[in-house]
């Protein structure tokens, strides 16, 4: 059983098969990351998390991969924690969260370029969506312009990757997951469940069972089915929006409830936010909705800086710039916060439940933060919040 990161509510109980699941971690590793022996494998993801479990434990084990446990943070010491490690212990195949890119991207290229790092082959990235800019980054600094990068898509009830490129077998495009894994039937729905072929964008949904699927979550089996098979019966849904473009290559959205109506426009906080760190001064970026009382909504955006940036009118300007040439005006976002940390689980993801409630001004009565990893950032969001004022 594994338990939700708790990044919408309390955290929930996913129920995995035995055999199933291993299989599943089995096969997707193997295929993958293209194991052969003498690889050493060094996924970053903590062991109480599916993906430690998935890609530290089973996946690499049950194959026999030699692995790198990790305990600590990336930029202690040094922020070259990872790139020495890499170095030492010869790593062949890494994986890790777009957000701890995002982070050391900060720091600059030198803390990478001390390091030859020439036994890797494959770079991974897990757990969010991977915008472009940042994943340039990690192939072009981290993979010098030579190892694949599969960024991989599924969730804890997935049990393991479902939708991903796979090394060496098909062009990478940044910010695409791919294809569907060996077995996996894939569909974009509209509202009314009717599937789309070709390019297009829509609800992601998984029309056939594989291996590594849930069986229930623990001790409610009717929420389970209530969540995952009533929105369109007979497909898994999983809870996220989907595209696809001209060549098959599959994009995700984001959560579908990340969503926000804008004077009567549908606008995708993920889209925003890609448009946001695409600004050469931006490391991290977080919108949710804000009311308005002429709009319905507007975009309320909160901004971590990279080292040697100031948050000045002329730099909110330029974001604003970037963000109306790639997608329109309409999701150009009214209001930026700066902020020095995003409330995020100890896995990593984002607690946008608490951003929201932050972004209307709410000073406290969160909800469960069981999960949050540093309690401190919501006090320094909440802070500043309290200077900001919303027309």
């Amino acid at each position: 059983m594994f338990c939700f990161s708790g990044s919408t509510g309390k955290p929930k109980g996913v129920v995995h098969t035995q055999l199933g699941y291993l299989l599943y971690a089995y096969a997707t590793f193997r295929y993958v990351f293209d194991y052969h022996d003498r690889d050493v494998h060094f996924c970053t993801a903590d062991l109480g998390w599916i993906t430690g479990h998935t890609y530290v434990l089973y996946g690499p084990l049950a194959n026999g991969c030699t692995c790198v446990l990790f305990e600590g943070i990336p930029t202690h010491p040094n922020p070259d924690r990872y790139w020495s490690i890499i170095d030492k212990y010869k790593v062949t195949k890494f994986y890790t969260a777009p957000t701890a890119i995002r982070h050391l991207m900060r720091y600059g290229d030198h803390w990478v370029n001390s390091h030859r790092m020439d036994s890797l082959q494959i770079l991974g990235s897990v757990g969010e969506t991977f915008n472009p800019e940042a994943w340039l980054w990690y192939y072009k600094v981290v993979g010098r312009g030579r190892c694949s990068i599969v960024d991989t898509y599924w969730q804890t009830e997935t049990g393991g990757h479902v939708v991903t490129p796979l090394p060496g077998c098909m062009e990478m495009k940044p910010g695409a997951v791919g294809f569907p894994f060996f077995g996996i039937k894939v569909a974009l729905l509209t509202d009314d469940g009717k599937e789309i072929e070709g390019v297009g964008e829509g609800y992601l949904v998984l029309k056939a069972p594989w291996p590594g699927m849930m069986r229930t979550l623990y001790q409610n089996q009717q929420a389970f089915e209530d969540t995952y098979f009533t929105t369109f019966p007979g497909c898994f849904t999983c809870g996220d929006g989907g595209k696809r473009d001209k060549d098959g290559f599959l994009w995700i959205t984001g959560r579908v409830d990340d969503m926000m109506n804008v004077s009567g426009h549908l606008v995708s906080n993920a889209e925003i936010e890609s448009a946001v760190v695409a600004h050469p001064g931006v490391a991290e970026a977080a919108v949710v909705a804000a009311p308005h009382s002429i709009k319905g909504q507007i975009p309320y955006c909160f901004v971590i800086l990279k080292n040697g940036y100031s948050f000045t009118d002329e730099l909110v300007r330029e974001i604003k710039n970037e963000v109306r040439s790639k997608i329109g005006p309409v999701a150009v976002p009214e209001v930026f916060q700066r902020a020095e940390g995003l409330p995020k689980t100890r896995s990593g993801k984002i607690m946008r439940r608490v951003l929201r409630k932050i972004a209307v001004g709410e000073t406290e009565y969160f909800g469960d933060l069981s999960t949050l990893a540093e309690e401190h950032v919501i006090h320094d969001l909440v802070h500043d919040r309290s200077n900001i004022k919303i027309d």
